[in-house]
């Protein structure tokens, strides 16, 4: 079906043959006047039309080609889909065909990029190691680099084991179940498929509490890939071939990589841009890595704006994405004169000032890495941050953490937002600071220690590190967790010795935050962050088959020989003026 204004051509039903001979859907958006013209695509698991038009109308007014493609068994399109599987370098590389066809039409110069973010941001890093011929750059907003890491099991993404359980089956249920009901062929086109949708919507909630986590009825026939995927916590062969760190030594295109400090895929769009960097394939490839963070929160809606979560961060938040995008491109496809690779490799937004900083790398080249120590407190629950040492005797903390009465979530979607985090203190251990005299600016990796240990085989550590203003807010910055089965690796999961006191790493959201003077710094320690992530039942049996668990009590250990701290890459108030640049725009 063909459809012309007086600038845009829109052809909709095409189909793209795969290398087994698969047909995906696709959309054409392109310029009404002839002639060939560089290609944008995107492919994701949701509708073309609705996911791809206004990027396709928008981007085809100036003189680009748009294709938008539903993946592998998502709409329109053949086969069976299993997220990242088919779009990457496996058996199937649906990515690099779909480049190649773009390249070989009519309408194409053989100039191709890709579009967008999130899902189509994965469908982006898939597709670069696999060096399709016509593929010229990328512009990857907020998506993710590792199927496991980043889709599965972890949310934000980082080593840490634990399942991102109520994103996963938000995703599931309202982003490719519910949406292609009646609108695919087989069980999605069947009345009976509506109803059990319909009464997971109703159900969701309280299925979120059903024991065992792998007996989801909606999964059953409607998202196997996700069955699969729980079969499979640890890391390791599975998980290989959606894996963008395995292979980005294969990598030989400029990539815009884009996100921010609230975006759920922030790790894995910094873990790929360093990966890249240190490792791509030449030096041009390692010198053609960009990447932009800015204080916004997961969707391309939120790009650019100044009020996120209860924090205004001003007029500087402002970002043009068309703009950036067009630049880029027209550098990458058309060969034109632009600005877009001037100026420093990293650009970032440090929040508490909200000015932005440019720099050569990341992380930041002159950070001083300091230990914050969680210390005792004058009551139960309440400790003491400081960068002093820690005495010999400082008595440990305990708490208990009972699965069947989790802390619960503040957000639990893909929106992880500076929000009041006070409503939840009373549940949680924590330690604050004394009130800072002078600005202290934290930019890097955020990672905590915690020398601990747990009544129970196995069970989780969240931390998380707040700012709390004059006015008492305590306002969300970075979080992070740990399946204490998997403190020493991922691929080889060791339990615990009950009561024996373990040195456990929990890797954090990285951040770009200035602690104003006369603010606090106060980290929680807990073992429960639901539904946002899966409980731990404390039990150490096999993940998602258990219908039980045991209330476990853990304690967290901070004197001279055992020093639970934060690790915090400050900044100088030099380093920080040296480094500001004009805010993107």
């Amino acid at each position: 079906m063909t459809e012309q204004s007086d600038q845009v051509v829109e052809e909709a039903g095409l189909k793209v043959p795969m290398r087994d001979g698969t047909l995906l859907d696709a959309v054409v958006w392109r310029p009404a006047a002839p002639g060939r013209y560089p290609v944008l695509i995107e492919r994701s698991p949701y509708e073309p039309i609705w996911r791809t038009r206004d990027n396709g109308l928008f981007y085809a007014r100036h003189g680009y080609a748009v294709v938008g493609q539903s993946v592998r068994g998502t709409f329109a399109s053949e086969g069976s889909f299993a997220p990242g599987r088919d779009d990457g370098w496996g058996t199937n590389q649906d990515g690099y065909d779909t480049v190649e066809w773009a390249a070989a039409q009519p309408w194409s110069s053989g100039q191709v990029g890709m579009l967008d973010g999130s899902y189509s941001g994965m469908t982006q890093y898939r597709v670069v190691p696999t060096r399709p011929p016509h593929l010229r750059a990328l512009f990857v907003r907020q998506g993710g680099a590792d199927a496991r890491d980043d889709i599965v099991f972890l949310w934000p993404s980082n080593p840490g084991g634990a399942h991102q359980l109520a994103p996963a089956r938000t995703l599931i249920v309202h982003g490719l179940v519910r949406p292609q009901l009646g609108k695919r062929p087989g069980l999605l086109s069947a009345p009976e498929t509506r109803l059990r949708v319909e009464q997971a919507v109703e159900a969701f909630d309280r299925e979120l509490w059903q024991l065992p986590l792998k007996s989801w009825p909606l999964a059953a026939g409607l998202a196997d890939w996700y069955r699969e995927g729980l079969d499979h916590p640890d890391d390791g062969p599975y998980w290989a071939e959606s894996s963008l760190s395995q292979v980005v030594a294969e990598i030989d295109t400029p990539i815009l990589h884009l996100t921010s400090w609230y975006d759920c895929f922030a790790n894995g769009v910094i873990r790929a841009f360093t990966g890249i960097r240190a490792h791509g394939r030449t030096a041009a490839c390692r010198e053609a890595q960009r990447l932009i963070v800015g204080p916004w929160i997961h969707g391309a809606p939120n790009v650019g704006q100044r009020q996120v979560g209860e924090i205004d961060y001003g007029p500087d938040a402002a970002f043009d994405l068309h703009d950036w995008r067009l630049r880029w491109y027209d550098h990458w496809l058309k060969g034109a004169r632009t600005d877009i690779m001037n100026g420093p490799p990293v650009r970032i937004c440090l929040m508490g000032t909200n000015r932005w900083l440019g720099l050569q790398d990341w992380p930041p080249a002159d950070v001083t890495y300091r230990p914050l120590h969680l210390a005792g407190g004058t009551e139960a629950g309440r400790g003491r941050l400081t960068f002093d040492a820690l005495p010999a005797d400082d008595p440990p903390d305990s708490f208990q953490y009972d699965p069947d009465e989790p802390v619960p979530s503040m957000v639990v979607e893909a929106e992880v937002a500076p929000i009041d985090r006070q409503s939840i203190e009373d549940r949680v251990p924590v330690y604050t600071s004394e009130v800072l005299t002078e600005d202290l600016h934290v930019v890097g990796p955020l990672t905590a220690v915690l020398h601990a240990s747990s009544s129970a085989p196995d069970t989780d550590w969240v931390v998380r590190l707040c700012d709390v203003w004059p006015d008492g807010r305590s306002i969300f910055i970075s979080d992070g967790i740990l399946r204490a089965r998997y403190r020493d690796s991922q691929t080889d999961p060791s339990l615990l010795e009950p009561g024996r006191v373990y040195r456990f790493t929990v890797t954090m959201r990285p951040t770009a935050q200035t602690f104003r003077a006369g603010h606090r710094l106060r980290v929680h320690v807990t073992s429960s962050d639901f539904p946002r992530y899966d409980r731990n039942l404390n039990t150490g049996g096999r993940f998602g088959e258990e219908s039980s668990w045991n209330v476990a009590t853990n304690t967290v250990y901070h004197d001279a020989l055992r020093p639970s701290h934060l690790l915090l890459p400050t900044m100088s108030d030099q380093a920080v003026e040296a480094s500001l640049i004009a805010p993107p725009g």
